[in-house]
């Protein structure tokens, strides 16, 4: 059990720096000034007669305008402004630009309000190097691959955050090494005069010196070439190439309609497609493909934190085609909905329930899209190590938190961009379901059977969406060990 006292160990120390470091003084996200004045009001409405906001540099004010759902002019019951401050306040921050968003209500008189919001904007241009692991996960590059220097890619991130600054994300992708990816992209989520509308491209070359082939028997990708000694000095087998453009439509807050269409080409090894192998990687007996994918996405999110929600729910439903005929090589019908919800249910308690199913049509698929359960985010914990094949997949999670502590450590390098470091501690315990189905021929030693995990862990919250997860991990294989996750929000 050293994994448990590894996680024991990191939070009294952790816990420990909070009581060195917390400030009681910090000002809280919602404030009221002289609302004494509303009390004999409040079961009536008052006038919001202005809403300025402060501490905008880059961001377009009226970027901040479009995310509060109230505006110069409306009236509100007095009974429920705390609640239209908190939902608007939660709106703006989720907007990711951000590192402070702090909303202030003045009362002017019995019938009248006046909000200033308060920002502090992030530092949105990152020149980053990158230092990558080519495998799905930490674990598989520590354990299985011996933590390989050799599996490993280097480079450099461009990423603009706030390009124009509305909210427009422009990323340049220069990565070499045990992989090769140039790739450009633009986003644009408010490209017309309403803020309703936005588009999106993209472009890009990917060059690997391995590629998965096929699935194992004990559910573990095998690659091609299967020599792993000469893979780093071997040439770049894998190649491909795509160009994308997609159309957002976000009329509201809280749903968005995602439209997309993209054109990929992807060569692969002659051998790759030999018996050898497996002919089924394209299910066609061809080393060269070209994939044209068009999908819809429909998304719902009313949250108070989008990168490491607490309270509210979001779900959304997909459709995608691939291919343009209905069977045979890489043709395929996509049909996913997934719904999350998260419950605040008092004195730092909170739960959360993830549900989420896939199925692809008709079910005697090519292997490229053969994907199930263990890549990405879809998967259990507790088997990260696994890739479990379907074209039916399900899976149900549930998490239980304990807020332990939250404190700020000064900053003062740089007081004007950053003057703290936000940490947030939580303690949590968890359950996760699953089942991937396929077809008898592809039949491996997960798929088509229930699937059930569990474990406790802690994750550590930090100031730009850092989210690090340290989780001890139980399956129904009788194994068990430590996991590292982390989420980055740039």
């Amino acid at each position: 059990m050293n994994e448990c006292k590894k996680i024991i160990c990191c939070l009294l120390i952790l816990f420990c720096c909070g009581q060195l470091y917390a400030q009681k003084s910090v000002t809280p996200n919602l404030s009221f000034i002289d609302t004494a004045l509303l009390s004999s009001n409040t079961h009536k409405k008052v006038r919001i007669q202005d809403i300025e906001v402060v501490g905008t540099k880059k961001t377009k004010i009226y970027i901040v305008y479009r995310e509060i759902h109230f505006k110069k002019g409306d009236s509100l019951a007095v009974k429920d402004l705390y609640k239209e401050m908190e939902q608007a306040r939660f709106q703006v921050y989720n907007t990711t630009l951000f590192n402070e968003v702090k909303f202030e209500l003045v009362a002017v008189d019995a019938y009248n309000i006046k909000i200033t919001v308060r920002l502090q904007e992030r530092w949105y241009l990152y020149p980053v190097p990158q230092f990558q692991l080519v495998d799905r996960n930490f674990n598989e590059w520590w354990k299985t691959y011996n933590h390989s220097l050799n599996r490993v890619n280097y480079g450099i991130k461009l990423v603009h955050y706030n390009l124009s600054g509305r909210r427009d994300q422009l990323r340049v992708y220069l990565i070499n090494g045990y992989t090769r990816n140039i790739s450009v992209s633009y986003n644009a989520p408010y490209s017309n005069n309403a803020l309703t509308k936005g588009f999106t491209i993209g472009a890009g070359y990917n060059q690997k010196r391995e590629l998965p082939y096929k699935t194992s028997y004990r559910d573990s990708l095998l690659f091609y070439p299967v020599d792993s000694a000469t893979i780093a000095k071997s040439e770049f087998i894998y190649k491909s190439w795509h160009v994308s453009a997609g159309y957002s439509i976000r009329r509201g807050l809280f749903k968005k309609h995602q439209f997309n269409a993209s054109y990929s080409r992807i060569s692969v090894p002659d051998e790759v497609i030999d018996k050898k192998y497996n002919p089924n990687y394209f299910k066609d007996s061809v080393t060269s493909k070209g994939i044209f994918d068009i999908n819809y996405v429909q998304t719902y999110s009313n949250v108070n934190n989008s990168s490491y929600p607490l309270t509210g729910e979001t779900w959304f439903l997909g459709i995608q085609k691939r291919g343009l005929g209905f069977t045979g090589g890489v043709n395929m019908l996509l049909l996913e909905a997934g719904y999350n919800k998260y419950i605040d249910m008092g004195k730092n308690w909170y739960s959360t329930i993830q549900i989420n199913g896939k199925l692809k049509l008709p079910f005697d698929q090519a292997y490229i899209n053969q994907r199930g359960l263990g890549y990405g985010d879809n998967y259990l914990r507790g088997l990260e190590y696994y890739v479990i094949d379907g074209v039916g997949t399900a899976l149900a999670k549930y998490t239980l938190r304990k807020k332990l502590i939250s404190f700020n450590i000064p900053f003062p390098f740089i007081p004007k961009l950053l003057n703290k470091i936000p940490i947030t501690v939580f303690a949590k315990t968890y359950g996760d379901v699953g089942y991937a189905y396929t077809k008898q021929k592809y039949i491996t030693l997960l798929n088509n059977r229930l699937l059930y995990s569990g474990g406790f862990g802690i994750d550590i919250l930090t100031l730009y969406d850092i989210n690090l997860r340290f989780e001890y991990s139980f399956n129904q294989l009788g194994q068990n060990g430590l996991f590292l996750h982390n989420q980055s929000g740039f």
